[in-house]
């Protein structure tokens, strides 16, 4: 494959002016998060409206943050953070996209734009469709758009050749709705952004404990002794998570932080919600122990924890939970024997730690009578993502740690509602009691085989059997990996069509026919026939809660995306008794609907009058394990070795900047890591550089070879000196896409690999 060109629309420019000012020495959040906050409402003309805006987001009567899934407090007056509120205001941005923008500019000029540039224009305003004869996007009506898509649709010759793919950002009524329409179509093709993301979390808890999201709650958080958080930069990806780990270590109980990179987050924080702190510039630590594992090591390291535990309950007994795992477990003493049969130098070799980091970590394990372990994406994109999470569960089982307050697994989700798409039906692998539920309610028969996740939808493209691909928010091309492979397949499709708010690189790689939908965004009101609508969505710890948006719509012709799913599914099932307008009339109605398909949300529109909403049963959680044993089961994976094979051969990952919210970047700068107007850069350790005759700031070209034998280039990255453990490195997504080819995703979830990229660095010729 050809070498990706550094100036490919994937970012700000940033060859000049650039610095790197070594470690960050001041508190997370604090008065750096404020001042950010300032500066973020001032350029976006949003001092007013934008601080109004704190005091209702993430509260009962307001609307939800469309950022992280991070659960609600509602006992803060300010439940907010900095990267929440630039979210928020790229959002509430005045600047619109008119029809003249369109009009001005080519899609051959605009694909030359940055990404940061094409957002940077403001909303979408009304419905485009491209024309080729011009190169531009052109107006259309809705019902004339919507007439496209269905005549597209129905000229398939299989539902199969049809993708439905969505973000996090759809909420659970629009996301029913939108399975619905794909099943009652008859495709299961429902890719999603939790197949790039959390996949791995859901099979294996779903093996472990027979439930496929975490047993913790907020309330667990306040309650737990010990809290040991893996693979997560907390400050940039779940910063209200940093009141939580502040109240722990005050609290007296003992934060651990497992990442091959030392973050800002595990180091000391001023929540800016707790003035006095602020005023007095009074710091809280957030950690009592930062372990630097080697990327991919993780399940070793938690493995070599259970052989502590495990050690110490010969000299004592009491250690293990005895009658809980005689009465609810199944493979312990597989599992104990598998442990204990691991050497230490085995597993200090595979973690990259020592043995007394590993038994310090362990120690606080012991110590705590409740403990919680989450984790995130640092875990789950990995080749043994599934075996690590189960290996996760495993050391919790050990002493009980699931099914009672202030314990249990807690997986750190991303976007907003992606945990809620899956509840409510995003699965091109769903159950058959799910299917069963929505057959008998809406007369269908939904059909039965697997669908295609994120990875076989972009090769099913290519190969021309997916032919039709809808996009219900996101960038897919910039999130998915390999950008270029991911933009060819698009271009062969029939027909694309993107529902966004904004401008981005996917309305630019678009199918022979195409089409952008503009939605409303959660801050605004959703006026339909029976007046103001809310809309639900769930947070990463499965509590369901309803968002109203406050502002006026960016425009008068956009419409919500309830609506544009039901306009899709009346063009392109005119004989459906499925009542998809009256749904629209009135969001109750649909939550009817789903109260008697969906396990746990009966009485849906009574609970979500609850202040705060209400948490989904989660039979885990009461020790009710629905596995094929009925009980919680360990695993029995064998030991990985994630160390190369080749000397010269770094494992990189791929992560987000501070300023970035998953493709949006909104600049180029990454305070929490010291860097300024750079983000064409590769985080190295001190002596990998030297042994490569690198120093800092110097060009460096990155090479990566795919599964399929393909080769992959970026060229001339700045080299950034980092406390990173030796043998790895980090650079930023989407940029580092590029060396991700589409075979280079885990056999055990089909997730790609973005944090097990394997690579040579060498210096760039001149």
């Amino acid at each position: 494959m050809p070498d990706v060109p550094r100036q490919g629309g994937y970012g700000p420019r940033t060859d000049a002016d650039w610095s790197s000012r070594g470690e960050y020495q001041h508190p997370a959040a604090g008065w750096g998060a404020a001042l950010s906050v300032g500066k973020v409402l001032a350029k976006q003309r949003e001092l007013g409206r934008g601080t109004r805006s704190m005091f209702v987001m993430n509260h009962p009567d307001g609307f939800d943050c469309p950022g992280c899934a991070w659960p609600d407090d509602t006992k803060l007056t300010l439940d907010f953070c900095e990267n929440g509120v630039k979210h928020v205001t790229w959002e509430m941005t005045p600047k619109r996209v008119m029809r003249e923008f369109f009009a001005t500019h080519s899609v051959t000029e605009l694909a030359g734009w940055t990404d940061f540039d094409l957002e940077n224009q403001g909303r979408l305003t009304e419905p485009m469709a491209y024309d080729p004869a011009t190169d531009h996007y052109v107006p259309i009506s809705w019902d004339a758009a919507f007439g496209m898509v269905g005549a597209e649709l129905r000229a398939l010759h299989s539902p199969d050749e049809a993708a439905f793919y969505t973000s996090g950002r759809l909420s659970n009524e629009a996301t029913f709705l939108y399975q619905l329409l794909a099943r009652e179509f008859g495709t299961n093709n429902l890719p999603d952004c939790s197949n790039m993301c959390h996949e791995a979390s859901g099979r294996a808890l779903t093996a472990s404990i027979g439930s496929g999201k975490g047993t913790a709650d907020l309330d667990d958080w306040e309650q737990a002794d010990a809290l040991f958080v893996l693979g997560v930069n907390a400050a940039s990806n779940a910063p209200r998570m940093l009141t939580a780990l502040a109240d722990a270590t005050r609290r007296g109980a003992k934060v651990v932080h497992i990442n091959p990179m030392l973050e800002v987050a595990g180091t000391k924080t001023i929540v800016p919600h707790e003035i006095g702190d602020m005023a007095r510039f009074h710091s809280t630590a957030t950690s009592e122990l930062n372990l630097q594992v080697r990327p991919g090591g993780d399940l070793a390291l938690m493995r070599g924890m259970a052989k502590a535990v495990l050690e110490a309950a010969e000299r004592d007994p009491a250690v293990l939970a005895h009658d809980f795992l005689a009465d609810h477990t199944a493979w312990f003493a597989e599992c104990r024997d598998l442990v204990m049969a691991t050497s230490w130098t085995e597993l200090a070799q595979q973690s990259g730690l020592s043995e007394l980091d590993i038994r310090a970590a362990a120690d606080i394990y012991l110590q705590a009578d409740r403990t919680i372990i989450a984790w995130c994406l640092g875990v789950t994109q990995h080749e043994h993502g599934v075996d690590t999470a189960r290996e996760i569960t495993n050391l919790l089982l050990l002493r009980g740690n699931i099914g009672r307050p202030g314990a249990g697994p807690s997986p750190v989700r991303g976007h907003s509602n992606v945990q809620g798409n899956r509840t409510c039906g995003i699965d091109h692998r769903p159950k058959e009691t799910f299917l069963q539920a929505l057959d008998d309610e809406y007369g269908i028969t939904s059909p039965r085989h697997h669908g295609l996740d994120t990875v076989k939808t972009i090769k099913a493209m290519h190969a021309g059997t997916v032919k039709v691909f809808v996009g219900m928010g996101g960038n897919f091309v910039l999130a998915a990996p390999d950008t270029k492979y991911t933009a060819l397949g698009l271009a062969q499709c029939e027909l694309t069509v993107q529902v966004s708010t904004k401008l981005n690189r996917s309305h630019l790689t678009h199918g022979r026919k195409a089409l952008i939908l503009p939605c409303l965004g959660r801050t605004e009101k959703d006026q339909q026939a029976a007046g103001k609508q809310g809309v639900t969505v769930e947070d990463a710890m499965s509590m369901v809660h309803i968002s109203f948006g406050k502002r006026r719509p960016a425009s008068a012709d956009l419409k919500s995306e309830p609506a544009i799913i039901a306009g899709i599914a009346t063009a392109t099932l005119p004989n459906s008794s499925t009542p998809w307008q009256w749904y629209v009339e009135d969001y109750d109605r649909i939550r009817d609907s789903m109260s008697r398909v969906l396990p746990g949300f009966d009485d849906f529109n009574e609970l979500i009058k609850r202040p705060g909403g209400f948490r989904i049963p989660q039979p885990a959680r009461e020790r009710v394990f629905l596995t094929p044993t009925g009980r919680a089961e360990f695993s029995l994976a064998a030991l990985p070795n994630v160390i190369p094979a080749q000397s010269d051969t770094l494992v990189l990952q791929t992560m987000r900047s501070h300023d970035q919210w998953n493709t949006t970047v909104y600049s180029a700068d990454d305070r929490y890591r010291g860097i300024k107007n750079l983000r064409e850069l590769v985080f190295m350790n001190e002596a990998d550089m030297a042994s490569r005759g690198v120093s800092e700031g110097d060009f460096v070209d990155i090479e990566s070879t795919s599964r399929d034998g393909s080769i992959r280039r970026v060229r001339r990255y700045r080299a950034v000196r980092h406390a990173l453990p030796k043998g790895s490195a980090a650079g930023y997504m989407p940029e580092m896409n590029a060396l991700i080819g589409i075979a280079d995703y885990s056999t055990q979830s089909d997730q790609p690999l973005m944090k097990n990229v394997l690579v040579r660095i060498s210096r760039s010729g001149d």
